[in-house]
């Protein structure tokens, strides 16, 4: 029999919470195939809401999968004999390598796909309602941005306030020193361009963000692997790498590691620099995870001021990945070679996109999201760290913030095969291998707690042992 808590208070819409609260009711065998569902009049009247909710619904529902209708009869849970499950996920290639697939397959999976490994937050965590606010308040005015092409540097005024920002953390910049960009993806692509030439040897943590690793793969770089450690990447590893292979930077993530959630420690910080100056590589310093520390951890942009340091960050983790506003802060000279790359290869960035987050910063609203959304990810960390002990998983490092855990679960040596099943289960998982710069194997995958506490995980990994 169909039971449902509704909520109106939250910012979850109604369909939503019915096509959740059905589909995990059939997961749960609660509902068995060829039950009917309650009339649209019956259920709109039980539970309180509109007859075009219901219907919806349903009909989300029947698109899915998990429905069928029945034409002058109403609507009846699918059958899994004559169905079979909900689409599985596309199998994992061959020991989890291609670093594409598990990009493809976290944008492109169907809405019923459970995204455990996303590197984004739900949508329904982001301030829609205050986007859709500031585009409204930009249409009014009289002024071309809806029409024209931006400045080649991005628009001012958000550059300035950039600079602003980068201030509170210690880093001196002036707007020349600020470039903006499609996100942080076309910033980190336009100093691999800038700096890269085929067979170039570049450190990266190990492990480390997958997705650049494959750009970089693609400039012709050699990747090679700098430990990560609670505190950062390894500094003697780090010392002895470069002393061998000559790199032309070294990419690392200060703040919230993706995948591990692990901060740079002060002391690592100021080897790492040392090291920089002594055998004259770059620094190139990813900071798209930084906007959910409550307080910053040290960046080495603010120890260095630009002088060495690549500074990159976005607005996509924190506001909306489709608007597409990033920036890349350095030197004024390595600015304006990254300006001319992405004139070249992208002309300019939008405008009316990057008015829309600088109305947001000007006005609180920014600041106040983020303020929201640690409080719910801190929610969701305790939770999702208890799921986890549950099922017998372990977390060599518990971040104080951020989105990520870096997971195995115990008696797996070998995190591929895991990942493998949970694709068969509807579950996209990140494997570690990919976040490897030679893609070794991993006991390893990435869970982002926005997601850790939909049962099908629980149930996944309860239920998942070796052999």
């Amino acid at each position: 029999m169909l039971s449902l808590t509704l909520d109106t208070s939250t910012s979850l819409p109604l369909v939503e919470q019915i096509v959740r609260g059905v589909r995990e009711q059939i997961d749960d065998r609660l509902l068995r195939g060829g039950s009917r569902l309650p009339p649209i009049r019956q259920f709109a009247t039980h539970y309180g809401v509109s007859r075009f909710t219901v219907v919806e619904a349903y009909e989300r529902l029947v698109a899915l999968g998990y429905l069928q209708s029945r034409r002058g009869s109403g609507f009846y849970v699918q059958s899994r004999d004559d169905s079979g499950p909900v689409r599985a996920a596309e199998p994992v290639p061959d020991r989890a390598l291609d670093v594409a697939w598990v990009v493809r397959s976290g944008l492109d999976a169907p809405d019923e796909q459970l995204r455990a490994s996303a590197g984004w937050l739900p949508p329904s965590w982001l301030p829609e309602e205050e986007i859709r606010r500031q585009l409204r308040a930009i249409a009014r005015e009289e002024n071309p941005r809806l029409t024209r092409y931006g400045n080649s540097m991005g628009y001012l005024p958000l550059r300035e306030q950039i600079c602003v920002r980068l201030a509170a953390r210690g880093v001196a910049a002036q707007p020349e020193q600020v470039l903006l960009t499609q996100g942080a993806s076309q910033a980190l692509d336009l100093v691999a361009r800038h700096l890269v030439r085929p067979g170039d040897a570049v450190l990266v943590d190990d492990p480390g963000y997958h997705a650049f690793f494959g750009n970089l793969r693609l400039q012709g770089a050699r990747l090679i692997g700098v430990p990560r450690t609670a505190q950062g990447p390894d500094p003697e590893a780090l010392e002895r790498l470069a002393a061998e292979h000559k790199p032309r930077f070294f990419y690392t993530q200060s703040a919230l590691h993706n995948p591990t959630g692990t901060d740079l420690s002060p002391a690592v910080a100021h080897r790492v620099l040392r090291c920089a100056e002594q055998h004259d590589f770059a620094i190139l310093e990813d900071d798209v995870f930084g906007g959910f520390q409550p307080t910053p951890t040290v960046r080495l942009a603010t120890l260095d001021q630009l002088a060495r340091v690549i500074y990159v960050n976005s607005f996509s983790k924190t506001i909306s990945a489709d608007l597409r506003v990033g920036y890349v802060a350095a030197n004024p000279a390595l600015i304006a070679a990254l300006r001319d790359l992405k004139l070249l290869t992208n002309n300019t960035s939008p405008e009316m996109n990057e008015s829309v987050v600088h109305g947001m910063l000007i006005g609180g609203q920014y600041r106040r999201h983020c303020e929201r959304l640690r409080e719910r990810l801190d929610a969701a960390r305790a939770s999702t760290l208890r799921m986890l002990e549950r099922t017998g998983c372990e977390v060599p490092y518990v971040p104080s913030a951020g989105v990520f855990l870096w997971v195995r679960k115990t008696g797996v040596e070998d995190a591929a095969p895991l990942v493998d099943a949970a694709a068969q289960s509807g579950i996209l998982l990140a494997p570690g291998q990919t976040f490897r710069p030679q893609m070794q194997a991993s006991p390893y995958f990435r869970i982002n707690i926005a997601y850790g506490g939909d049962r099908r995980l629980e149930r996944f990994l309860s239920q998942y042992g070796p052999g």
